[in-house]
């Protein structure tokens, strides 16, 4: 184990290592972040924080001899960086998982391959593949670039081969997949531990709705089948398993009419969707992340209570600082905001977490709390 007093590292400083990092030193740890920008939301929380990109020699030499532990908040830490730090330290996730997750031809494949159920898709190298990966998709369907899209960027929506040809060559004609759209009932996601020892801890299974291609809002217990609840968890413990994976593991998964799960996608660190446990569960996801990092034992993950997280996103800014006595004056209300300093359309500031027994209500609550931040301003 390593324990109390040691130093851990995040590759990543947003609100993720920021959260990491609150976690860890809540528990006693030195936290040392690294993100290229000076400004990085975790710095508040770190005892030592490197400004350089994640290739930086020096980065990697100061965390040779400072750190005993590392792990990332973000999939798009080159993997080359963790495969040079992992000869020297325990790194959670691994190079090898992370190189999956970060390239959506990987990450598919690998779960077709395993026989995990996902949409049709197909890879796009270049023109040619367009029109044979239409014949397996059909339309509509969704380009998406294979590496460096999240949160609906680097996705669209294409119903012939013209919008297709179109996106292709707005991106660069880089890899891609085309993907079946896929006619679904609702989303769930599914956020686990796995640990060195193999043993899986999973967190409630979670709902969410989505605005633009980001995440609205989230309840937990998710209003899912308990047959289609069943399946998503059987297989999000196979995909941990035959990934041998360490460290925490969000899976989203579309629900279908007739109750079947098909996995849209996975992210190899903690995931905006389980932001509810921080305060709704008995461990909440960082903390896992944490533990599983230092070989301590899986926290328990049962639900406390009934949650509804909502986003706050940049887009509450626009007209001025958003009124957060709005939200303050509600009792059973937790705010969290990340600390960045500066506001754009779609950028994550925050989120607010609703304990309330009516799952339904607390919803409604939080979509109208959500329209009121973006009507009323700080005087």
């Amino acid at each position: 184990m390593i324990l109390p007093g040691s130093t851990l590292g995040v590759l990543g400083g947003g609100q993720l290592g920021r959260m990491f990092a609150i976690a860890a030193r809540t528990m006693g740890y030195r936290v040392v972040t690294w993100d290229p920008d000076p400004h990085s939301p975790a710095k508040d929380f770190a005892s030592v924080h490197i400004d350089a990109g994640f290739e930086d020699e020096n980065g990697i030499n100061y965390f040779l001899k400072h750190v005993q532990a590392v792990t990332t908040e973000f999939e798009n830490v080159p993997t080359e960086t963790l495969r040079k730090l992992s000869d020297h330290m325990r790194v959670i996730p691994s190079a090898e998982s992370v190189g999956i997750c970060q390239d959506r031809i990987l990450e598919k494949t690998f779960l077709d391959n395993a026989g995990i159920p996902v949409p049709e898709f197909m890879a796009i190298l270049d023109r040619k593949d367009l029109e044979k990966a239409f014949q397996k998709t059909g339309t509509p369907a969704l380009l998406k670039r294979s590496r460096w899209g999240y949160d609906g960027k680097g996705q669209a929506l294409v119903s012939n081969m013209a919008e297709a040809l179109s996106a292709f060559n707005s991106w660069g004609e880089v890899p891609c997949i085309l993907e079946q759209k896929v006619p679904f009932s609702h989303e769930i996601s599914i956020i686990l531990a796995r640990n060195q020892q193999g043993e899986i801890r999973s967190f409630p299974i979670a709902e969410n709705w989505h605005s633009h291609g980001v995440l609205e809002t989230t309840a937990v217990p998710a209003q899912t089948s308990e047959t289609s609840g069943q399946k998503a968890m059987q297989l999000s413990e196979i995909i941990v398993t035959k990934l041998a994976y360490e460290g925490i593991l969000a899976i989203e998964f579309f629900v279908l009419d007739d109750g079947r799960v098909l996995v849209n996608e996975m992210a190899p660190r903690p995931h905006n969707s389980g932001h509810f446990t921080l305060v709704a569960c008995t461990t909440d996801q960082f903390e896992q992340q944490v533990r599983v990092l230092c070989g301590l034992p899986l926290g328990g993950t049962k639900l406390i209570s009934p949650v509804v997280m909502g986003n706050i996103m940049g887009d509450l800014w626009q007209g001025g600082e958003p009124d957060w006595s709005l939200l303050l004056s509600e009792e059973n209300l937790k705010l969290h905001l990340y600390g960045k300093t500066t506001s754009r359309p779609g950028r994550k500031m925050g989120h607010f977490s609703i304990l309330d027994n009516n799952i339904k209500i607390a919803r409604e609550k939080a979509r109208t709390l959500l329209l009121k931040l973006a009507s009323y301003k700080v005087p």
